[in-house]
């Protein structure tokens, strides 16, 4: 989709995806080490504002804190900034899952396609 004329049509600057990505990564690796080796852990909920543009090239800062832990759920305080000021803050949700059991309960859901795909009826 990102390739699409209507995203091509958008100023150049940091999209709202992309930004989330770089706020899930910072999060993942704030973590890193800290989880059993069967573990990892997926987004559940982002809460964000985007806040102000970030042209190409300029230096991004993503600063997270893990502020909650409640069961297998991971909540994280994030704030994002660059050169100009704030481009982001909010909060996002992580969970920690089995990858075992995950990955067996994708290969129901995808009729035990390992590739995650899921067939579209009728096709």
């Amino acid at each position: 989709m990102p390739e699409s004329a209507e995203f091509a049509a958008l100023p150049n600057v940091l999209a709202t995806g992309y930004l989330v990505g770089i706020v899930e990564w910072t999060c993942i690796r704030a973590i890193a080490g800290q989880l059993d080796d069967a573990e990892r852990t997926l987004g559940v909920h982002v809460d964000l504002s985007h806040e102000g543009p970030t042209p190409p090239g300029a230096d991004l800062t993503v600063s997270v804190e893990l502020v909650s832990v409640e069961g297998r759920r991971l909540t994280f305080s994030v704030r994002a900034s660059d050169d100009a000021g704030v481009v982001c803050k909010g909060t996002h949700e992580r969970a920690v899952i089995d990858i075992a059991r995950f990955t067996d309960r994708l290969a129901a859901r995808t009729g035990g396609r390992s590739d995650g795909q899921v067939e579209a009826a009728g096709h």
